[in-house]
């Protein structure tokens, strides 16, 4: 602080002893036009003046727009020249159960408090990172379950050229939609997609190393070696709960995945991604040592124009020696698991106040997904798993950092009865 103030004197000084230089004598019959030259002079002087004390005060922001795969507050740090960055997200919301409540209770939670931290070393050289508060709090709710604390991201790349750059470090699984870009600014839904939570297990993270880039024109890619997931804690939901987090996993078996995005055109995207490796880590179950073998291969389109949006995903999954990780787990282990979704929206605004920059969409999404879509034999599959999510919607943005929403999601399974909910949510990003 005391530098800036000595540089906003030191202009404020230097303007005064200029405007002594320029400015005429007062002796008379000076023309006309040379004073309102030298006037001309000093307002330049000014105005350059005013223009340093704002960039000293208010440094210019980086365009509000995603890189490589991540959201706009995520990319942040690209978008500077060197130094600290500073950004993040947070989302909030209020959910009253409609039908079928059971036990269900209606409530309320601050979600998701995230904050962004990168710093650019060089144009060749750029940290990353990710820090998460999920509900508030560590301490338990009325449901006896914690908050957590959590780094969701943190890595080091190291750009050579457009086609070949390298990452390292904690990763996000470059899968799906929501998985990278999942500030809630960048979605409709209260919540995510249910199909890039149980079958793509959001928000999905691996320690590993890989490299990324562009290729000619519209072509993108990223590919990782990371840490094996942890079959052992696979469950009838799916493989969510052997995700590893990034803290002490275990990395005796490891994984490959990666993507490839292509866009023809702006407003047309089309991709693709994976993820391979075993899961069975050298542990044993029931006494014998399992590979388990685990993949995902998924593929995804997205059209925008003239305020249409349209997004379409389907992803399907197999775990193989599902049957005796069954028996040693006690749980029916799907050995085929799958999930798609379509979603529309369309912003009316224009059609209301054509000058207008805010955004009013209502949206629908169907999905369907199955976690046990095959079982090994002599075990039985449970329609519970077998679900279908219909949400409508309104998404609301006055500008685009902050976002609110209202969705009324309709939920069915073959053979349990889920609750039916109507949810109101806020969601900022900066």
């Amino acid at each position: 602080m005391r530098r800036l103030v000595m540089k906003r004197r030191a202009a404020a000084g230097l303007l005064l002893i200029l405007a002594g230089l320029v400015l005429p004598d007062s002796a008379p019959g000076a023309g006309d036009n040379r004073t309102q030259l030298l006037e001309q002079k000093v307002q330049v002087l000014v105005e350059e003046v005013q223009s340093l004390k704002e960039q000293l005060i208010l440094p210019e922001a980086p365009e509000y727009e995603g890189a490589y795969g991540l959201g706009p507050s995520a990319a942040r740090v690209y978008g500077i020249r060197q130094g600290v960055s500073l950004a993040g997200y947070g989302e909030a919301y209020y959910r009253r159960i409609l039908s079928d409540k059971g036990d269900a209770k209606d409530t309320s939670d601050f979600y998701r408090f995230v904050l962004y931290a990168g710093y650019r070393f060089t144009d060749r050289i750029i940290f990353n990172s990710e820090f998460e508060i999920e509900h508030a709090a560590t301490g338990k709710n009325f449901q006896g379950k914690s908050g957590s604390v959590a780094v969701e991201f943190a890595y080091l790349d190291f750009f050579f050229s457009d086609p070949f750059n390298v990452r390292a470090g904690l990763v996000l699984v470059p899968m799906g939609f929501v998985n990278e870009l999942h500030e809630p600014t960048t979605f409709h839904g209260v919540y995510r997609p249910d199909v890039e939570q149980k079958i793509i297990p959001s928000t999905w993270r691996k320690n590993g190393l890989g490299v990324f880039g562009t290729i000619g024109s519209g072509v993108d890619y990223r590919i990782y070696v990371v840490n094996g997931m942890n079959g052992y804690k696979f469950s009838a939901g799916g493989i969510r709960n052997g995700r590893q987090k990034g803290g002490r996993v275990l990395a005796e078996d490891l994984a490959v995945t990666g993507r490839l995005d292509w866009s023809p055109t702006p407003g047309i995207l089309l991709g693709g991604a994976f993820f391979a490796g075993n899961s069975g880590q050298d542990q044993t179950f029931n006494g014998e040592s399992l590979d388990i073998p685990t993949t995902l291969l998924e593929a995804h389109a997205e059209y925008r124009r003239r305020g249409l949006a349209v997004r379409v995903l389907g992803v399907k999954g197999s775990i193989g020696d599902a049957g005796r990780l069954s028996a040693a787990t006690g749980e029916t282990i799907g050995s085929q698991n799958y999930g798609w979704y379509i979603e529309t929206a369309y912003d009316v605004m224009p059609l209301i106040r054509p000058e207008t920059t805010r955004y009013l969409a209502p949206f629908i999404r169907y999905e369907h997904y199955n976690t046990q879509y095959r079982v090994p034999a002599g075990f039985t599959a449970s329609g519970e798993y077998d679900v279908t999510t219909t949400t409508v919607g309104l998404t609301y943005k006055p500008i685009p950092q902050v976002a609110i929403k209202a969705d009324y999601r309709n939920v069915d399974s073959e053979s349990a009865r889920k609750a039916d909910e109507f949810n109101l949510g806020i969601a900022y990003a900066f």
